[in-house]
């Protein structure tokens, strides 16, 4: 299975299907609005249940009812829900979209959906939830022009910003067998997003030896002077010139002012753009001793989401929407991210990857959280064009 080249569009009438889906503007904007007004915080498992029922109706009245449906549970996070549509062809593609967001039960209540012209301002807008709209009424447009469509699967998962622990094997599973993968994450500054940072999370712990700071300081060994002197090791692997920030955002330690702390602990969030610089983490990480040999150092965690690099079928399926921009009079462009995503999982499976296909606009987990509402149907045309061309092999 390859990417088709840009020239299996020639044949799609991109700017038709965006003016199809302009006449369905008032549409695109009532959904997102109805699904932007349920609530679905990570942390909430029965606020995430509403509305994943809500989705997976609203979605069978959109493209209809799927060949297959499986409903994955989990008491502890989001449900995972995976619908399969038969196509033309057999050139599957895979859509991913998460429907967690990070806003917390009841925010609603002083910051409700709101439209101001062009701008659709509101709780997890447009990370993601206007991305998954323009999925689904992109599928919508091309059946309603009569285009081909290949063969889908859409996996909705409710964990993605606290990590995918519970859909990570799902998302997988769902990408071995896919020609691509379509990931509808919000674009950045409307660019789509061809490489993504690998991100590390961990914790690094130190054992003292506890003492009276005062009479006996000579018989401990500070918990708190170890991760300092840490602390500064791991800061020291920064390299921007690499892609590569180490930061230390929390610290923990000590009882007491006049007490030798016993314990302390570092929590550090690592991003690096490449797999050689994961290994070069991992080799410091494993390196690290204390400087009093009384004390212990131990380092808990792990890689959260792997390097999402630039690979040639990440370049091919760049390259396809680009030329569906184009015919739009558009210039899509593409950016590096320092933020991670779901497709990272799937880029290190070495599936090609199209990710930040969804909304254009501003606020990733900030109260100023906002999409364009023509950027919405742009993108979902765009889409709907690079979805087309694999039906057209």
């Amino acid at each position: 299975m390859t990417v088709p080249t840009p020239a299996a569009l020639d044949g799609v009438d991109v700017a038709a299907l965006h003016g199809r889906l302009a006449a369905h503007r008032e549409d695109l904007v009532a959904d997102l609005v109805a699904y932007a007004e349920h609530e679905t915080p990570s942390d909430d498992v029965a606020l995430l249940a509403a509305g994943l029922a809500h989705l997976e109706s609203w979605v069978g009245e959109r493209i209809g009812a799927p060949r297959s449906r499986a409903l994955h549970r989990s008491d502890e996070y989001g449900d995972v829900l995976e619908l399969e549509y038969d196509g033309t062809g057999d050139q599957l593609l895979t859509f991913l979209a998460h429907y967690d967001t990070v806003w917390s039960a009841g925010t609603l209540a002083d910051w409700p959906v709101r439209i101001d012209g062009d701008r659709l301002s509101g709780p997890g807008v447009f990370d993601m939830k206007a991305g998954l709209v323009q999925a689904v009424w992109a599928v919508r447009a091309l059946r309603e022009a009569g285009l081909p469509c290949p063969p889908l699967r859409l996996l909705l998962n409710g964990d993605e910003e606290i990590g995918s622990p519970f859909s990570r094997p799902l998302i997988e599973k769902a990408a071995v067998d896919a020609a691509a993968v379509l990931v509808f994450e919000a674009s950045a500054d409307g660019a789509l997003k061809t490489s993504r940072k690998g991100v590390g999370l961990f914790d690094v712990h130190v054992r003292g030896v506890e003492a009276h700071a005062g009479l006996d300081p000579t018989a401990g060994a500070s918990a708190i002077d170890e991760i300092a002197r840490i602390v500064r090791t791991l800061h020291a692997a920064t390299d921007l010139a690499e892609g590569t920030t180490v930061n230390v955002g929390v610290l923990h330690g000590g009882t007491r002012r006049n007490v030798m702390a016993a314990a302390a602990t570092a929590g550090v969030d690592v991003r690096v753009a490449r797999l050689a610089a994961q290994d070069r983490i991992d080799e410091l990480l494993g390196s690290l001793r204390p400087h009093d040999p009384r004390a212990e150092v131990t380092v808990q965690g792990g890689w959260n989401r792997p390097v999402m690099e630039r690979s040639p079928g990440v370049a091919a399926m760049y390259a396809l929407a680009h030329r569906a921009g184009e015919q739009l009079g558009v210039d899509l462009r593409e950016t590096s991210v320092g933020g991670a995503s779901d497709g990272n999982y799937v880029a290190a499976m070495g599936r090609p990857v199209l990710d930040g296909l969804g909304a254009v606009g501003d606020g990733a987990h900030a109260r100023h959280e906002h999409i364009s509402i023509a950027g919405m149907v742009e993108r979902a045309a765009v889409a709907a064009a690079v979805i087309s061309a694999f039906a057209h092999r």
